[in-house]
C-alpha cells in the first residue's frame, strides 16, 4: 500500500480531519503512526458505535498503530453504571468481544485500561499542567464531550476534571492521531493548543459522523449548539431511536420501518447514513434492492454515490430503501448476534441492562 492508498484509507468516511495537511505530511514520511480512540464502557453497543470500529479496522489496515483506550475511570467520574467499576469493567470487556465478532482485528490493537494510566503519578501531573494552562470557562465549555451541559459541574466539580483527563491521555501516550466522533471535537483542539504551549506533539484528529437517530433531527455540524445535537443523535438512553447489536432481525426490520427516511433527501436522513456509514465502509459492498417489476425491478448499488443519486432522483422510495438497509444491516449484525447467544454474555447483557444510567 503506497502513502496515497494509505491517506485515502485513513480519511475515508471521515466528516474533518484538523489537519489534513500534516496527515499527508506524515504519512508521506513513511514514519510509524501511534493512533486511538478512547470510549467510555456504559451500555450496549448500537450500530453508532460501528462506525469507528470499523474505522478502527481502516487505521490497522493502513498500518497504524493502534490503541484503544477503555476509558473506565473516565466513566465512573460520567457516573455511567452510577460509578460501579466492576461493571463498566464488565462492559469494556464485551466491548472487546463485540469488536472481535465483527472481525475488527483485536490482535493487532493495543487495549489500555485506562488504570494503568491513573496509577502513574506522572499522568496525574500532567492533568494538573493541562487545568493550569486552561480557564474554567474553556474547560466548563468542553464538558459537551461527555454528553453534559455546562452547569452540571456546578454540583459535581469532578466533571471538571474529564476533558482535562482527556487532553492528558493523549500526550501521555504522545499519539499522532486521535479518532473519535465530531462531538469530541473540543477536546481535541485544546489537546493542539495545549500542546503547542507544553512543547508537545499537537495530534492529529480524525473525526467520524455522528449517526442520527432513527427519529430524525440534527447532526452536530449543523445544530445551533452541541447540547441540541446530543439530543438529536443515536442514543442508548432513547430506545425509539437506536439499533442495538443484540436486536433480533424483527426488532431491525420494525425500526427501519418506522424511521424518518424523506423522499429525495439525504441530509439528515439515518436510514441514508446507516447505507453510508456503515454498510458501503465495508470493502466491495453492494446493496441489493428486491422490489415488484412495475417500480423497477430488482437493482444493485455497488457504491454510495451510485445509491444517493438514485434516491435523490426519485428512483428509488423510501420503503424499498429501508427494507434492503434492514435486510443488509442485519447480515452485519449476524456475527454479534451469535456472540449474545452465548449463556455468560446473555447473563452479562441483562445485567448491564439493569444497570445502565444516562
Amino acid at each position: 500500500m503506497d502513502a496515497e492508498e494509505r491517506l485515502s484509507l485513513i480519511t475515508r468516511n471521515a466528516v474533518e480531519v484538523i489537519t489534513y495537511d500534516e496527515l499527508k505530511e506524515k504519512v508521506s514520511s513513511g514514519a510509524q503512526l501511534k493512533g486511538y480512540i478512547g470510549y467510555e464502557p456504559s451500555g450496549l453497543a448500537h450500530i453508532g458505535h460501528l462506525i469507528w470500529m470499523f474505522k478502527v479496522r481502516d487505521l490497522v489496515e493502513a498500518g497504524v498503530q493502534f490503541n484503544v483506550l477503555e476509558a473506565t475511570w473516565h466513566a465512573m467520574i460520567n457516573d455511567k453504571f452510577g460509578g460501579n467499576m466492576e461493571l463498566i469493567r464488565r462492559a469494556a470487556a464485551l466491548f472487546r468481544e463485540v469488536m472481535r465478532s465483527l472481525d475488527i482485528p483485536v490482535d493487532r490493537i493495543n487495549f489500555v485500561d485506562a488504570e494503568t494510566m491513573v496509577s502513574d503519578k506522572d499522568y496525574w501531573a500532567l492533568v494538573l499542567k493541562v487545568m493550569k494552562m486552561t480557564s474554567l470557562a474553556r474547560m466548563k465549555r468542553a464538558l459537551t464531550i461527555m454528553g453534559r451541559t455546562m452547569d452540571e459541574a456546578e454540583l459535581d466539580s469532578s466533571k471538571l476534571v474529564y476533558p482535562a483527563m482527556q487532553v492528558s491521555d493523549i500526550i501521555y501516550m504522545d499519539l499522532d492521531i486521535a479518532l473519535g466522533g465530531l462531538d469530541q471535537r473540543k477536546a481535541h483542539v485544546l489537546q493542539r493548543e495545549v500542546a503547542e504551549r507544553m512543547g508537545r506533539k499537537k495530534v492529529i484528529a480524525i473525526h467520524t459522523p455522528i449517526l442520527t437517530g432513527l427519529e430524525g433531527g440534527r447532526r452536530m455540524d449543523n445544530a445551533e449548539s452541541d447540547e441540541q445535537a446530543a439530543a438529536f443523535k443515536m442514543s442508548k438512553s432513547k430506545a425509539s431511536s437506536a439499533i442495538f447489536l443484540n436486536d433480533s432481525p424483527e426488532q431491525v426490520r420494525a425500526k427501519i420501518r418506522a424511521a424518518y427516511c424523506p423522499p429525495r433527501q439525504v441530509e439528515l436522513n439515518p436510514v441514508i447514513e446507516i447505507a453510508k456509514y456503515i454498510l458501503f465502509s465495508r470493502p466491495g459492498f453492494t446493496l441489493h434492492v428486491e422490489r415488484p417489476a412495475k417500480y423497477g425491478g430488482p437493482v444493485d448499488f455497488t457504491s454510495y454515490a451510485e445509491l444517493e443519486k438514485a434516491y435523490v432522483e426519485g428512483r428509488l422510495h423510501p420503503l424499498d430503501l429501508k427494507e434492503a438497509v434492514a435486510e443488509a444491516l442485519n447480515k452485519v449484525l449476524e456475527g454479534p448476534r451469535k456472540l449474545f447467544e452465548r449463556p455468560d454474555i446473555a447473563e452479562l447483557v441483562a445485567q448491564l441492562e439493569s444497570k445502565v444510567t444516562r
